[in-house]
């Protein structure tokens, strides 16, 4: 354990460098946030009222919660484990004593760490001052939603890295990664809450992990889901962590019938 805890420190030491980099993503997630937030906000006016079970202030705490989260959850893709496949690097995470998809675990989860607070902070800051935020005074809650966040990375590192594992059988995976940004950024609710798609569209989304790695947490705080959702989470963990495994063993074993 000792080791994983290491490697999470270095990597929440390596992305903390990078404050001019916070402050653009902070500037760029500040505007992106009015765009949103107008949209939805727009949206429930013109209907009249609640929308999908979000009203106006719960609209507006949705979309700043979100934006204080994309620092954390990568919904915009991550090619670094499909790059160590390509230089060979690769080869000395499999040598290291303990295993690869847990090293890289690891350092995302302190990278993800390095991101809540700079961007959490100063979003929910704007919300409150402009269009007004719905949080709960509970502390249950706010521990539920930690508990969430941290499957929710997990989740979205997960789906990242078996993107990322296709480099094991394709010289370039960027045809994969596009389309699989268009995806993840339309059923994680990160355009607009699932609930406020189209029926067939919210079952078909339901009946993927994508929710979990982005719209739980936020719902789970605002009290529009319960601690039942925690457990969907789990249950997508399990199944993207055997696949990756499996993806792992099996790529493993090309890489080194190949010479890789």
């Amino acid at each position: 354990m000792r080791a994983y805890w290491e490697l999470a420190k270095g990597g929440y030491r390596r992305y903390t460098r990078y404050r001019t980099a916070i402050l653009a993503a902070l500037i760029a997630n500040g505007a992106f946030g009015f765009i949103r937030a107008s949209l939805l906000m727009t949206a429930i006016t013109t209907a009249g009222t609640a929308v999908g079970g979000y009203d106006l202030q719960q609209a507006s705490t949705y979309v700043w919660l979100g934006q204080g989260l994309l620092g954390a959850i990568p919904l915009w893709g991550v090619t670094e484990i499909a790059a160590r496949v390509k230089s060979g690097e690769i080869a000395m995470d499999f040598l290291r004593p303990v295993a690869a998809l847990g090293q890289w675990w690891a350092a995302d989860l302190g990278r993800a760490a390095s991101q809540v607070l700079p961007r959490m902070v100063p979003m929910l800051a704007v919300g409150a001052l402009t269009t007004g935020l719905a949080l709960p005074r509970q502390p249950l809650p706010y521990l539920l939603f930690l508990v969430s966040l941290v499957l929710a990375v997990s989740l979205a590192f997960l789906a990242w890295t078996l993107v990322n594992l296709l480099a094991m059988w394709v010289v370039e995976i960027r045809g994969y990664h596009a389309v699989f940004v268009i995806v993840m950024n339309l059923l994680t609710g990160l355009l607009v809450p699932v609930s406020w798609f189209p029926d067939w569209l919210r079952i078909l989304a339901d009946a993927t992990p994508f929710p979990s790695m982005f719209q739980t947490p936020i719902d789970i705080v605002m009290g529009l889901a319960g601690p039942e959702a925690i457990g969907v989470q789990a249950v997508w963990l399990v199944v993207l962590v055997g696949t990756a495994q499996l993806m792992l063993h099996r790529g493993t074993r090309k890489l080194v019938i190949h010479g890789g």
